[in-house]
């Protein structure tokens, strides 16, 4: 205990000593819970392909909690600062709600909506929001300022909220006539000094408008000079053409612009969603993000196949039966991680392996059986944590699913890969609909309960 307590105290002062360095400004001087969320939370959204929703108003922990038991979605748009937002107050939206989201799996993705195009016909919307200076004196020195003011404000919200730098802020910038020239222009200078100011301060990058201004702004740029003009790392492309998925007309964006993994689709307007009996109304997105899909390897039976076609019933060889000596070795080797099988790993059904599935029933409290059965199979292959899976979960605890999954549905072929795809959804809305669940390809706390029970 003393140690442990010395480590946290050389930890605490270590972060302290870091802040206190630092220039001074506002946005360093906030309370130590800060600091502890801004030092444990990961940069968001990260590498991630899937589902998202943005909404005004961020919504609250019990509606957060019923979406991701039951919703296809696994990232939110929140709106952390901006003048222009239509959303100013956000009482929800604290340090830690946003440490509880990351925790729970969702990716978030930082709004900022601060001053928008001069020839905007939406904006101004109150007395202290100005729009985008178009002056042009001194390469759009005005509009630059802006550009590093809004940037330094993104990145106080984000710091006080715990979104810790290496992660995503985008920038909202409403639709606008791209067709006049010092609006236009007033536009991209402002975006260069976001981003450049962004990455100054440790953050990436992003960039929100619809695809026929904002974005076609900006490939236009890139396609013919953007020499001298930092483009942002990620965008975020408003076109509600109602397919997910990233991609656009080449009229708007190349195909191979901001790609792979460098694109954010809103394909869907506002609308209304109900899951789990909560309704939201929000606009749908797809996001395609980081260097594709690259599932975490399950390292518990390293030099032994535990991905099989088949999990099916074994006991002891007889004169008519011989069990596979493939799910022999694999549950040997899934049994001695756990501390009950004491030989070796050979494949061949002997009393050691006899007493190791004696042991688990034991420790299960099961009624003691010489045959190793399907419940027990999908007990073993699921053990542990419950996090619910989804469209865009990638890992082991995927794989974990996939193979107990395998276990109760022999005829179904799964693969075993750790990524959770559309054969997987399908998977586990048939397995659903077999232990008697309401229709759904969420792999959701209810699912994890009837497969840990090893129900068939």
């Amino acid at each position: 205990m003393p140690a442990r307590f010395t480590f946290l105290c050389a930890l605490l002062a270590a972060v302290l000593g870091l802040a206190l360095l630092a220039p001074l400004r506002s946005d360093d001087d906030r309370p130590a819970a800060d600091l502890a969320a801004a030092s444990t939370n990961k940069p968001t959204p990260g590498n991630f392909s899937g589902y998202g929703f943005d909404q005004c108003l961020t919504p609250t922990q019990a509606k957060m909690d019923a979406w991701m038991e039951h919703s296809p979605f696994m990232s939110v748009g929140i709106y952390i600062s901006g003048n222009s937002r239509a959303c100013r107050s956000q009482p929800n939206l604290t340090p830690a709600w946003v440490t509880q989201q990351l925790a729970r799996g969702w990716r978030l993705l930082p709004i900022t909506l601060g001053p928008q195009a001069s020839c905007s016909a939406r904006y101004p919307k109150y007395k202290d929001d100005p729009t985008i200076n178009p002056d042009p004196t001194d390469g759009y020195a005005k509009a630059v300022a802006q550009g590093r003011l809004e940037a330094d404000r993104a990145v106080a919200a984000a710091t006080k909220l715990g979104i810790v730098p290496k992660s995503t802020l985008f920038y909202d910038l409403e639709a606008f006539d791209i067709g006049n020239s010092r609006c236009k222009n007033s536009a991209i200078r402002f975006v260069h000094a976001w981003t450049q100011r962004l990455h100054q301060r440790g953050y990436l990058s992003g960039f929100y408008s619809s695809a026929g201004s904002g974005i076609k702004m900006l490939d236009d740029l890139r396609r013919n000079n953007s020499a001298g003009f930092l483009l942002p790392d990620t965008l975020w492309i408003a076109r509600w053409d109602g397919k997910p998925g990233v991609a656009v007309s080449t009229q708007y964006l190349a195909s191979s612009a901001w790609m792979p993994g460098r694109r954010v689709k809103q394909y869907q307007g506002g609308h209304n969603e109900t899951w789990g009996g909560v309704t939201i109304n929000i606009d749908r997105n797809y996001l395609d993000l980081g260097p594709g899909r690259v599932p975490q390897l399950d390292e518990r039976c390293r030099g032994y196949k535990i991905d099989l076609a088949r999990y099916g019933a074994l006991r002891a060889p007889s004169a008519t039966y011989t069990p596979s000596i493939a799910q022999t070795r694999a549950l040997q080797c899934l049994l001695a991680v756990r501390g009950f099988h004491r030989g070796e790993i050979t494949g061949v059904f002997d009393a050691a392996t006899l007493a190791a599935t004696t042991r688990w029933q034991n420790v299960r409290g099961y009624p003691r059986s010489a045959t190793w059965s399907v419940r027990d199979w999908m007990i073993l292959l699921s053990i542990g944590s419950r996090p619910v899976l989804k469209p865009g979960s990638t890992g082991v605890y995927v794989r974990r699913a996939q193979r107990a999954l395998q276990a109760a549905m022999p005829s179904v072929k799964i693969q075993v890969n750790g990524v959770y795809d559309g054969a997987m959804s399908g998977y586990v809305k048939t397995y659903r609909s077999r232990v008697g669940l309401p229709s759904g390809s969420v792999l959701n706390t209810d699912t994890w309960v009837r497969i840990q029970a090893g129900r068939h």
